[in-house]
């Protein structure tokens, strides 16, 4: 069974998790059809920007806990292949469309994306402490950096769920819509994105990445050099063309 469903319209690829009976809950074959996917959309110059969501009531629960057995020792855990690692290495901008819950290592793969919009009836938790273990796919730095040290310290202590309302409220997602609206709302952002200068869109997640990790002064220096780096392309003269002749810019990603 294909649990992982990937289309590609109009420079947008569209990652669907398809497992919604296991409320997305992912396995390894899943991951490694994650994997492969994001493969894909790196290496697919018609591909511009991805809209990561889930189908049925969940966006995802996280890994299957069924199939977590079948790792010999804990060390081979640690070591397997990961799909939030395979989402965070997508080089395009990324918008999850979160549609129902995001439990464990699918709040995890939400916060990998760039950008998530939520359904507003979807849920959000870091269950993984009512188990006996921690998320291990970047749960704490996300959170911290999303929502705070003290709601990231309430959701990772008490692995109770919030809302989507509260999510907004934290600034874990950028905006809620109605069920049946998101996936259009996810889709008609994506598009106007698709519409930049791709180039410009990869050199800024670089930035944007960047800024979570480097001092002020050596970031922004960084910063200058994306500048230079993406000034120089043929989209930065279209752009610049465009501008003088008051028409909209025609972006190849060149």
């Amino acid at each position: 069974m294909n649990d992982i469903a990937f289309d590609i319209d109009h420079h947008i690829a569209t990652l669907t998790l398809t497992r919604p009976h296991k409320l997305n809950a992912v396995t390894p074959d899943m991951t490694t059809r994650i994997r492969e996917a994001a493969h894909e959309i790196n290496t697919n110059r018609d591909i511009r920007v991805v809209v990561l969501t889930g189908s049925g009531k969940a966006f995802c629960a996280g890994s299957d806990i069924a199939e977590l057995d079948s790792y010999p020792t804990a060390w081979e855990f640690r070591d397997r292949p990961d799909y939030c690692d395979a989402i965070r290495g997508i080089r395009k901008p990324v918008i999850a469309a979160v549609n129902g819950y995001a439990f464990g290592g699918g709040l995890e793969m939400a916060m990998s994306c760039d950008i998530r919009l939520a359904a507003g009836t979807a849920s959000f938790a870091a269950p993984e402490i009512k188990l006996g273990w921690i998320g291990g796919g970047g749960m704490a730095a996300f959170l911290t950096h999303s929502i705070g040290p003290s709601n990231a310290a309430l959701m990772l202590y008490t692995g109770d769920p919030i809302t989507a309302q509260q999510a907004l409220a934290w600034g874990l997602v950028s905006a809620t819509h109605p069920s049946e609206d998101l996936l259009p709302a996810a889709r008609e952002l994506a598009g106007r994105m698709a519409e930049r200068a791709p180039v410009a869109a990869q050199t800024g997640k670089l930035n944007l990445r960047a800024a979570y990790a480097m001092p002020l002064e050596n970031c922004i220096q960084y910063e200058r050099d994306l500048q230079t780096v993406s000034f120089a392309t043929q989209d930065a003269a279209e752009g610049r063309e465009a501008f003088k002749q008051k028409r909209p810019a025609k972006f190849t990603g060149r």
